[in-house]
């Protein structure tokens, strides 16, 4: 059993990648709780969005609304737990974690190769209308899953996954597929600029995009559009070149060395234009130091003397 902590800041964004599992059959509305309307999946998916958005709109200064869980039953798991058991499972999770009297939905999701649980809710109290607090949140998901594995004696650990570089949308393991895909790919020295870096990636149907200040990761479908949900570039440990801090500060240091040595050869020999001026410089003192003495001597005043000459007699 694994239960991912999504980081997620939008909630709108979330809901509409449920949402669109669902309208392409790889997903069904399996759960709900604590909404004003009776059955809100007799509804459009807006209607669902609406209650969420509703209850953040009522604090717009807090900063990462979204409650976003995965709750990854292993194949061997789901034999042991069925549908209702694990729904029943959800509900004690989200009452383990805080957010039991919240608003939540359940997406069971199908476009793997095993079955899985998205839960979305709000971090926004419903009635207080505060940011409900989620220091050490890992810490409590973490207990409640020791908790379950001994509650139903489910097995600690799957086999170890070979190394898979074909992304698609039922692709499993995706994200440490990915990293390992980046140390492949940082360890060529022939992807020496990041436009070949990328065009390496595309070859795997992996782009990396801008999004906001940062980057997000993408695995693209046969028809160019994104196959799965992005993931956060500041996710991963192993990052691609070129788009780390360290590459980054490297290349630009290379790339001003670089820009250093082409002017350098651009420009005559130093050495050489150096002396000229020293000898020009040289020059043009000598002629100052006789200007100035001759120009001394005539500046200098002249003594009146008294001509000698006869006398007049009176």
């Amino acid at each position: 059993m694994v239960i991912v902590m999504h980081k997620s800041a939008y909630t709108e964004n979330v809901m509409m990648y449920n949402e669109k599992k669902v309208n392409e059959g790889v997903a069904t509305l399996f759960h709900f709780k604590n909404t004003k309307s009776a059955n809100p999946f007799n509804y459009d998916e807006h209607h669902r969005l609406k209650i969420l958005l509703d209850i953040e709109d009522e604090n717009p200064r807090a900063w990462n609304k979204c409650f976003h869980v995965s709750f990854n039953p292993s194949n061997e798991d789901y034999k042991i737990m069925n549908d209702g058991t694990i729904k029943q499972e959800i509900n004690n999770m989200m009452e383990h974690m805080g957010y039991g009297h919240q608003p939540y939905f359940v997406y069971r999701h199908e476009d793997l190769e095993r079955v899985h649980f998205h839960v979305v809710s709000t971090r926004i109290d419903c009635v207080t209308y505060q940011k409900l607090k989620d220091n050490f949140e890992w810490l409590k998901m973490k207990r409640f899953l020791h908790q379950l594995e001994e509650k139903y004696n489910l097995p600690l650990k799957e086999k170890p996954q070979e190394i898979n570089f074909h992304f698609s949308a039922r692709s499993r393991n995706i994200k440490q597929n990915l990293e390992n895909l980046f140390k492949h790919l940082n360890e060529k020295d022939e992807l020496t600029t990041k436009d070949l870096y990328d065009q390496a990636l595309l070859t795997f149907k992996v782009e990396v995009q801008k999004s906001g200040r940062g980057h997000i990761v993408v695995v693209l479908g046969h028809d160019g559009k994104p196959a799965r949900y992005p993931i956060r570039l500041s996710s991963f440990k192993n990052k691609p070149k070129f788009y780390s801090k360290e590459n980054k500060q490297g290349a630009i240091e290379k790339e001003t060395v670089e820009r250093q040595q082409t002017q350098q050869k651009l420009r005559p020999d130093s050495t050489e234009v150096d002396l000229r001026k020293v000898g020009a410089m040289a020059r043009n003192v000598n002629r100052l130091i006789e200007k100035n003495s001759k120009t001394k001597r005539s500046v200098e005043p002249k003594v009146k003397r008294k001509k000698k000459g006869r006398q007049k007699r009176f």
